[in-house]
Formats: C-alpha cells, sequence, structure tokens
C-alpha cells in the first residue's frame, strides 16, 4: 500500500520534505494489477509520450521562426485517439517480449 504525505502548508513554492510515497512489503513483492489497470496505465504513458512529442514538436517550430524571422511556422497536428492506442499498444507489445 502506497502512503502519501500531506502536501507542506504556507509557503509560495513547492517544497516537498518528504517523499511522495514509501515503499511497503506489498508494493516491493510486486502489484498484482488487473488487465484493466495495466491497459489504463499504458493508455496513461501512451497520452504522455504524445503529449510530450507534441510539445516539443511546437517549441521547435517556435524557435525556427525566433532565429528566422521570415520563417513561417507550420501548424502542429494534434495527438488524435488512435494516436493514443497505436503508441499504447507498441508500450504493451514490450512489456509482453520475453
Amino acid at each position: 500500500m502506497l502512503s502519501v504525505p500531506p502536501f507542506p502548508q504556507g509557503g509560495m513554492g513547492l517544497q516537498m520534505p518528504h517523499p511522495l510515497h514509501t515503499h511497503t512489503k506489498e508494493s516491493k513483492m510486486g502489484d498484482n494489477k488487473s488487465g484493466y489497470q495495466l491497459r489504463a496505465d499504458m493508455l496513461g504513458m501512451a497520452t504522455g509520450i504524445l503529449i510530450d512529442r507534441t510539445s516539443r514538436l511546437n517549441e521547435n517550430e517556435h524557435a525556427k521562426a525566433d532565429r528566422d524571422q521570415g520563417y513561417c511556422r507550420m501548424s502542429i497536428e494534434p495527438y488524435t485517439t488512435e494516436d493514443v492506442i497505436a503508441e499504447a499498444e507498441k508500450l504493451y507489445a514490450f512489456v509482453q517480449k520475453k
């Protein structure tokens, strides 16, 4: 079981005096997640990968425009549900390798 300490009180900055979670004997032995939980985790990871990729592409377009005033920024296509599923399937295939 994971335990989460309360958020620190006071101050404007984030100060984390304690780790976000501590490992217990159960978590060290492995989490027996259901298939649903594993798929949900994979979808979350896939979404994170696509968000990072889209942000990086966007930042690159801004950097190109900053360097070259004549550069016309290209629009970055948003990711789709199908993109998330395809990325999650890649992650799942990796996990299934022996």
